[in-house]
Order: C-alpha cells, then structure tokens, then sequence
C-alpha cells in the first residue's frame, strides 16, 4: 500500500514538473538549430557531435525559460488571472521555492551544455571563439531568466520581441551555423530572421491573447501599445516577410541558383494564408489562443522545408529539364 501510495505520489510530482517545462514550446525552440544544421549539411560540414549537442542546449535553455517565466509572472501577479494554460506556481501545484530551486539546477544544466557544445566545436584549433560563445551562452541564460523575473524584467517593457527575435532567431540559424563553419557570411542573417520573425509572430500571439490581462498587472507588450487592430497587422507582417526573406536566401544559395527544388518550402503560403485569414477575423482576445499551436507547428515545418529545399527535391529540377 505504501509503495503505491509512493509511486502515485512520484507520478503526480514528474507531471507537475512536466507543465511547468511547457513541451508545447519546445518545437518552436528546435527549429533554428534544424534550420542550422540542414544549411551546414548543404554546405558540406554538417557533424552530429555539434548537432546533438545544440539540441541538448536548446533544450535546456527553453526549460530555463519556462520555469523562470512560470516563477516571473506568479511573483507578480501575472499569471493569476491568464487565459490557456495554466502555470505551475501561480496554480500552487510548485512553490516559489521549488522553483528557484529548479531554476538553479537548469541554470547549471544549461552551463555544461553550452560547455560540452563549445568543446567540440572549437577545440583545440578555435579557441578564440570559445571565450566569444560563452559570453553568449552566458547571455542566453541571463536573458531566459530576466524576461520575466527581476526588479526590471525586459518582457514587462516591450523589449520580448526584440530579445525573442535574437536569440530564436539571429543566435539560433547564425550562430548555430558558426559551429559548424567557424566562418560568418552576412546571407546566414536571412533564413536566421526569417526564424526571428515566426518565433515573434509566436509571442506576439501569446501576447495579444493575454492583453487585457497583461494591461492589468501593468506589463507593456508590443501588443499592448498596438492595440487590438494594429497587433494583427504587425502579426501579419510577421508571418509574411519569412517567405520574400528566405526565398531571397535560396536564389543567392550557390547549390541552388536557377533550380526549382529550392523553393519548395514556399508551398507553406498557402497554409500561412488560411492561417492569417482566421486570425484577423478574431473579435476577441482569448480566441488567439488555438493559433498559438498552429503557427509554431508552422514554424517547425518552415525550418524543415526550407533546410531540406536546400538539399533536396533534385527530382523537381530533373522532371522540368
């Protein structure tokens, strides 16, 4: 009897543990590093050392992210009244100190990730560019812990988007690429902010969902100081400028100048289109709420696409000749 009385209590602890990590987020996290890794593949220099260990990182950080955001929003106040899912810590299933507690093992977790991540990729030939990246991992801890906890958090400001579309998007594609060619070209900044700007168009969902909420608890989004109508053409923008971005990346792409095959990824148009149609025609804030799945799912597809238009669908080039 008490062993069961244990195991059910050990169940109950991993899925209180388990909303709190937030999965739902972590496809939209992933695509970057796959959209980094298909670009070295095309360029010849993909390795799974670095791959599996940018996976592990990227994992961490968001889990970071997730639990100082849950432990953020509860401490003030935000959370109490939220429209979706509901957070650990403002709900009572973890307390504040539990929290900071897994906040500080994620912290170190995230530090030997990164760690591990930069020894492959830069030693023993690259050690100058260790010192670099750890600067920024060190920054991408920071920045996943002060979004929402601190005296000043960045997210109650309206600086989210700009550090969202940075570190999702720039740090992601560009300096996911940078470890496995240790050689920066200024073109890895368009498919890098073609990801900056569908993990945006993410938060700015979340963030026009919960704005009468955030308004309340005196958070300043993006969303926020748009307004109702102006945040859904912002929204727009966001979920259109990836497409003329990339498209523009793949017709410089040396493999893929003149070739159809490149350009496959933009068939995703169309369910861009159905999914915009529907989002400008919502009367009601709470209603965002399901497109938040289905624009990250779009997301994770535009990465996956776009990398494999980069080294695959040859057949489409050879059926056109």
């Amino acid at each position: 009897m008490i062993k069961k009385v244990k195991s059910s209590l050990s169940l109950f602890s991993m899925k209180k543990w388990i909303l709190a990590a937030r999965l739902r987020t972590l496809p939209l996290s992933l695509s970057g590093l796959l959209l980094a890794g298909f670009i070295a593949k095309s360029e010849g220099i993909f390795r799974n050392d670095i791959f599996f260990l940018s996976l592990l990182t990227t994992l961490a950080f968001q889990i970071l992210s997730n639990f100082a955001n849950d432990y953020g929003d509860a401490v003030k106040g935000t959370d109490a009244n939220r429209v979706g899912e509901q957070r650990a810590v403002a709900s009572g299933l973890i307390t504040q100190n539990q929290m900071k507690i897994a906040i500080g093992i994620m912290v170190a977790i995230s530090l030997a990730c990164v760690s591990a991540l930069l020894y492959v990729s830069f030693y023993p030939n690259d050690m100058k560019y260790i010192y670099i990246f750890l600067g920024l991992g060190v920054a991408s801890i920071f920045a996943a812990m002060a979004y929402t906890m601190g005296k000043k958090p960045y997210g109650y400001i309206g600086l989210g988007d700009v550090f969202v579309f940075l570190f999702f998007g720039i740090l992601a594609v560009a300096g996911g690429e940078f470890l496995y060619s240790k050689v920066f070209q200024w073109q890895i900044l368009l498919p890098a902010a073609s990801m900056g700007c569908w993990s945006v168009a993410v938060l700015n969902l979340n963030n026009m969902r919960d704005v009468k909420n955030d308004v309340k608890n005196n958070k300043i989004t993006v969303a926020s100081k748009l307004g109702f109508q102006k945040s859904k053409y912002y929204q727009m923008a966001l979920m259109t400028i990836p497409f003329a971005l990339s498209a523009l990346y793949v017709t410089m792409s040396p493999l893929k100048q003149g070739k159809l095959s490149g350009f496959v990824f933009l068939i995703l148009i169309f369910f861009a289109n159905a999914i915009r149609r529907q989002i400008f025609a919502v009367k009601d804030p709470k209603d965002f709420d399901p497109f938040l799945k289905q624009v990250a799912m779009l997301a994770l597809f535009f990465a996956v696409l776009l990398g494999y238009s980069l080294i695959g669908f040859d057949f489409i080039d050879t059926l056109i000749r």
